[in-house]
């Protein structure tokens, strides 16, 4: 299966990504694309500006079309959608949106990291909070809610850890 985790800043996906990694033999586990890109040497802006989220998009629905069917993706092209929307509520990404269907057609399961109150993971004052809860309401609208009619399988996870492990586990257990 091909498996994203999604979710705004600080949520837990990465975690939770890595603690279902550690429990699934034979899955490659891809980072995030600012980090891929910023191992390459990219310098991104901080806070990163709208050309730095559409390089990142690039590189996300690139790794969704270049996956092997055992991976999991920390991100997916619609989480860069949503910080793009959270930046300018108006941008538009007709242009890319067969890309992103392509992407998004091959993944086989969505891992929605909401933002949970209280936070399972604690959010430094320095962050950008009001930003954070854009992108998780952006991404509850592409995810959850389908907006564009994808037909995306989502897992909206909650809880700890090991309760998110579990429904993961799960998920990928009755889907494969």
């Amino acid at each position: 299966m091909r498996v994203a985790f999604s979710g705004a800043h600080r949520t837990g996906k990465t975690t939770l990504l890595e603690a279902v990694s550690e429990q699934l033999r034979g899955y490659e586990a891809v980072d995030e694309p600012y980090r891929q890109l910023e191992d390459e040497g990219v310098e991104f802006g901080d806070p990163p500006s709208i050309e730095d989220f559409e390089a990142q998009l690039a590189r996300s629905i690139e790794n969704v079309g270049e996956s092997g069917p055992k991976t999991l993706f920390d991100r997916c092209p619609f989480d860069l959608v949503a910080y793009l929307q959270a930046l300018d509520e108006d941008y538009d990404y007709d242009d890319r949106l067969d890309a992103i269907r392509d992407a998004m057609g091959k993944l086989d399961l969505v891992v929605f990291v909401p933002i949970e109150s209280p936070d399972q993971i604690a959010v430094p004052e320095h962050e950008d909070r009001a930003l954070r809860r854009r992108v998780d309401a952006r991404l509850h609208t592409l995810l959850v809610e389908d907006a564009h009619g994808f037909g995306i399988e989502v897992l909206e996870v909650r809880g700890s850890l090991a309760e998110r492990v579990v429904q993961v586990r799960r998920a990928i257990h009755l889907s494969g």
